[in-house]
């Protein structure tokens, strides 16, 4: 009892004292249950953990009335767990309230009204947002966009006096364009794809769907013959698998540039997508599940949702995520394999991730250089090299001589047979990569390490590194390796400051560890090398010849020392 009134002091103090507190907000009537409820709703929404904050904050509905806050955090929380109409619905109840008037809680009224096609209402709510906009760099872009979204819809014209948004404006100009019919849309669609300053070829699959959608499915088909689908994205594979099997009707099922709730829902996935580049994951996620909102249809979306909690480590999400995209969408669908393999990886081990993706993968009568592609990096993973090996043989016998892709996959075939010590055939497979991407720096990495692993062309292994170390100079593996070579030429003042480096760039690392410590013995530095030397025990990555080799240099020291 006395705990619960220590705890319950502490709270009220904690929450008396937050700058977020509100003097005209009365506490009189709210218990301690409620207000623990609603700090460990905040605690857990901090901490990312949002499903726990939402049963807090659920738990603590009194406060909706107390506590300026509040609001905010309980919307975020169920727009982050998809529930949206809930969402839309609260801000609705709640909307003549002073702590309904923020920056979300607009923009959701926005969506809403969209839903219903009221845009009279939308640019009444953009008009509110306005005054909301926070310092978040993305929201007077996404407002502005939105603005001529709106005036494109009510209008049926492009509005002429706009803010210059970069490259956004030319995307969303684009889609314009698709919406009236416009007969310049597809220069646009043409400059956009073809833009050498960034990587739109997302936007091919909407040039595709306007054009099958304009019935030019010739052109259509010339576009998809020069796309392999080992090299391009999943979105590009399933548009390019429908063009090939003439199933034209699946483009206008989930997409249409005729429909405006479609456009904002594309608008919306861009937004996600900017804020997913910046690992803000939460945030994509936000928009990622407006954007679904507005057009259920496009569920290959969801893998992005999934894609966010893999990489924030949720992993039971992404699993449920995954669940929603089925046989149907069948690169979507491998795509969901792939990653629930992933999954088991992470939360069990590499066999049992490599048998649960070749067991699907048997299911499959004609897998593509695709899927072939990811079953040898399964194998690679799993140290079953033999097995990469052929699979990466099957997808080089197919492809063109100087292809990038087949400089990538001899990269990594080679990469195999230097791990079962098939020296001849590894040197091979890396040399000819290097011929088709002769400046590749991880190439060039790659090949003279293992060189200098083997005591082989010191020289031009070091003449290599410093080819690649001048194009990736902060990349600690490089580094690693250009220390190294200057420790095998015994140069070992300037050995010792790459490994320096390259340990503080990655202390969790064995072999970094194993080669500083050499290099520290060499400098007479014997008990920091032993440290580092020991460290390496205790890693989990550490292969089993490496802690034997160590465990003799712990106790006589490096040879010929």
């Amino acid at each position: 009892m006395l705990f619960k009134k220590i705890k319950f002091i502490l709270i009220l103090l904690l929450f008396y004292q937050t700058p977020v507190f509100s003097k005209s907000n009365s506490f009189e009537k709210i218990d301690s249950k409620n207000l623990s409820n609603y700090f460990s709703g905040i605690i857990a929404f901090g901490n990312k953990k949002n499903s726990e904050a939402l049963e807090y904050f659920n738990s603590s509905k009194i406060l909706i009335n107390k506590h300026d806050p509040y609001l905010k955090r309980y919307i975020s929380s169920l727009v982050l767990e998809n529930k949206i109409s809930k969402a839309i619905n609260l801000v609705k109840q709640n909307k003549d309230k002073d702590n309904a008037k923020f920056f979300d809680a607009y923009l959701l009224l926005l969506i809403d009204s969209l839903k219903n096609d009221d845009f009279d209402l939308a640019y009444k709510y953009i008009s509110k947002a306005s005054n909301f906009v926070k310092q978040d760099r993305f929201d007077e872009a996404i407002l502005e966009s939105l603005n001529q979204y709106i005036f494109l819809f009510k209008e049926k014209k492009i509005l002429d006096k706009k803010k210059n948004l970069g490259k956004l404006s030319i995307i969303s100009e684009t889609f314009q364009r698709c919406y009236l019919g416009d007969s310049k849309t597809e220069n646009y669609f043409y400059n956009l794809i073809n833009d050498p300053e960034s990587d739109f070829t997302r936007y091919i699959y909407f040039y595709l769907s306007y054009l099958v959608e304009n019935n030019k499915l010739e052109k259509a088909k010339t576009i998809t013959d020069d796309i392999e689908f080992i090299n391009t994205t999943l979105l590009l594979s399933q548009g390019k698998s429908w063009i090939e099997s003439e199933s034209f009707k699946k483009f206008n099922e989930i997409f249409s540039c005729k429909n405006h709730n479609d456009l904002i829902a594309e608008f919306l996935f861009l937004i996600s997508n900017l804020y997913s580049s910046q690992d803000n994951f939460e945030m994509s996620n936000f928009y990622l599940n407006l954007s679904n909102f507005l057009n259920p249809k496009f569920i290959f979306n969801l893998s992005l949702v999934a894609e966010n909690y893999y990489l924030n480590g949720d992993y039971e999400k992404a699993k449920k995520i995954l669940k929603k995209i089925t046989k149907a969408e069948n690169f979507y669908y491998w795509y969901r394999l792939k990653k629930e393999a992933q999954i088991i990886a992470m939360q069990r081990n590499d066999l049992e991730s490599l048998n649960y993706i070749i067991s699907n993968f048997k299911k499959i009568d004609q897998p593509n250089e695709k899927i072939l592609f990811d079953v040898a990096n399964f194998y690679k993973k799993s140290k079953k090299y033999e097995e990469a090996i052929e699979y990466y043989t099957k997808i080089i016998d197919n492809l063109d001589d100087n292809s990038e892709i087949k400089s990538d996959v001899l990269y990594r075939r080679g990469g195999s047979y230097e791990r079962i010590k098939n020296y001849e055939k590894a040197d091979k497979d890396l040399l000819n990569a290097l011929i088709i991407r002769p400046d590749d720096a991880y190439m060039l990495n790659y090949l003279a390490y293992s060189w200098l692993e083997r005591n082989y062309k010191i020289n031009e292994a070091i003449d290599m590194l410093e080819i690649a170390y001048a194009s990736k100079n902060n990349d600690p593996y490089i580094i690693d390796s250009i220390g190294w070579a200057y420790y095998l030429t015994d140069d070992y003042l300037k050995a010792e400051s790459f490994l320096k480096r390259a340990v503080e760039m990655m202390p969790d690392d064995p072999i970094v560890n194993d080669h500083y410590g050499d290099i520290l013995w060499k400098l007479n530095r014997k008990i920091q090398a032993r440290y580092f030397w020991s460290s390496v025990l205790k890693m989990d990555d550490a292969e089993k010849e490496m802690i034997e080799k160590i465990n003799i240099k712990m106790i006589e020291g490096l040879e010929n020392s």
